[in-house]
């Protein structure tokens, strides 16, 4: 079982920029896609943003032009570069493998809070 570590979050005015990253402990270089999660107060977690192993990503309309997802194969690791931050955008961020079945057991996720 793969376990995933979330870091970067943090308190970021608005406007402001935040780069998360995700490490893995087992190789994720065979795993198709590679996404980041949140999941806001009284509301459910939502895929925000999805990378294949060859690189093709989506994005939720909500981030689309200001979130940028990668993944470093050789070092397990995923990252979500934020930038323009808004209000909204204040959530628990966790990374998984949207297309593994059964899922991957959750991380402690992240806590990005952006104030305006």
């Amino acid at each position: 079982q793969v376990q995933l570590v979330e870091s970067g979050g943090g308190l970021v005015q608005a406007g402001g920029s935040l780069r998360l990253s995700c490490a893995a402990s087992g190789s994720i270089s065979s795993i198709f896609a590679m996404g980041w999660y949140r999941q806001a107060p009284g509301k459910q977690r939502e895929l925000v943003a999805s990378i294949t192993s060859g690189g093709r990503t989506t994005y939720a309309d909500s981030v689309k032009g200001r979130f940028t997802i990668s993944r470093d194969d050789a070092k397990n690791t995923v990252y979500l570069q934020m930038n323009s931050l808004k209000p909204e955008d204040t959530a628990v961020y966790y990374c998984n493998a949207p297309t593994v079945v059964p899922v991957w057991a959750w991380g402690q996720g992240t806590q990005v809070t952006v104030s305006s």
